[in-house]
């Protein structure tokens, strides 16, 4: 049996469709990873996955419980990270673990060792007597996974968990995911617009843009469709020689993205001398030069023409509706 199931699953506020009959299969302990940009439909997929939304058409299954008719054992099964910290500042963090395996009506001897051991996973031990509000983002973070795998659910969802943090910051709490993923075996599905945080952690991604899956397997897979080299080439008129060098041979395919050409060939090393000796031969100048392999970014722009970061229009007024919706 899957953990998570769903067909056709489908929300709409007002109108606006934010999920566009999705259909997943997500297996037992696997890392899913749901990538799209803003207002791309992620977080409204989790919450109703997470019974905190009730969906408009379709269906879905959390370990063969029905999101509508079975809702109460699906929450008793999940767990939830959000994207905004909800621990309690005023108090500690051994204090924020004890109340929520409380709610859960855990015994207070296994509720206090689940506490000192998720604590002790994310390296808070130490801190577990300080009250919350003496907390850096990251340690508030690290704080909210314990929290999320206190009462042991079987998924758990993790809601953008690395927002608005630093590099740095961000790169620890993916090992944080990583290991509680590998110890626990907890089957995770995590929302990011980060392509690297995608590709790093995840197992399996679906891409999702305006509420569809527009692409769907494990990263490498995913990658090696765009077969060959990204070489990206900044010109002053570079919209004009898309247009040329779309008749080269050596270049598969073309891209014009935020006034820069990314340009899909077989071999970047070799391609880039010919590439620029034809720019200059047709009167360009070229400002910068890249070469790279291909990333999940780049799965994106194919399938949509534009930066996963970028936001769409509309996306603020379905993001307004969205919250209204939610009261």
């Amino acid at each position: 049996m899957a953990a998570i199931e769903t067909v056709d699953l489908t929300k709409e506020f007002d109108g606006i469709v934010a999920v566009d009959r999705v259909s997943l299969k997500i297996e037992e302990g696997e890392l899913f990873g749901l990538l799209g940009p803003n207002g791309a439909g992620k977080t409204t997929l989790v919450h109703m996955l997470s019974t905190i939304l009730t969906s408009t058409d379709g269906e879905a299954k959390v370990w063969g419980n029905c999101i509508r008719k079975d809702s109460s054992k699906v929450r008793s099964l999940i767990g939830i990270v959000f994207q905004d910290p909800s621990s309690d500042e005023q108090l500690t963090g051994m204090e924020n673990l004890d109340f929520h395996g409380r709610m859960y009506g855990i015994p207070e001897k296994e509720r206090k060792e689940r506490a000192k051991k998720f604590l002790k996973m994310v390296d808070l031990e130490d801190r577990a007597n300080d009250l919350v509000k003496e907390y850096s983002g990251g340690m508030r973070r690290r704080l909210e996974l314990a929290r999320g795998f206190l009462h042991e659910p079987k998924v758990l969802f993790l809601d953008e968990p690395t927002l608005g943090l630093d590099p740095q910051t961000r790169r620890k709490i993916w090992d944080y995911i990583q290991k509680l993923n590998d110890e626990e075996g907890v089957t995770m599905v995590l929302t990011t617009h980060y392509m690297e945080e995608a590709d790093y952690l995840c197992d399996r991604v679906g891409i999702i843009d305006e509420g569809k899956i527009i692409a769907l397997d494990k990263p490498d897979r995913l990658k090696n469709e765009l077969k060959g080299d990204i070489v990206t080439l900044k010109l002053d008129n570079g919209k004009d020689f898309a247009r040329i060098l779309r008749n080269e041979e050596i270049v598969r395919e073309v891209k014009f993205v935020d006034e820069t050409l990314q340009l899909r060939v077989d071999d970047g090393e070799s391609s880039i001398p010919k590439l620029l000796s034809i720019v200059q031969d047709n009167g360009g100048q070229v400002k910068s030069v890249g070469l790279r392999r291909p990333t999940l970014e780049d799965v994106f722009i194919r399938k949509t023409g534009r930066r996963i970061r970028e936001e769409k229009t509309g996306a603020k007024e379905r993001s307004r509706m969205m919250r209204r919706a939610r009261g």
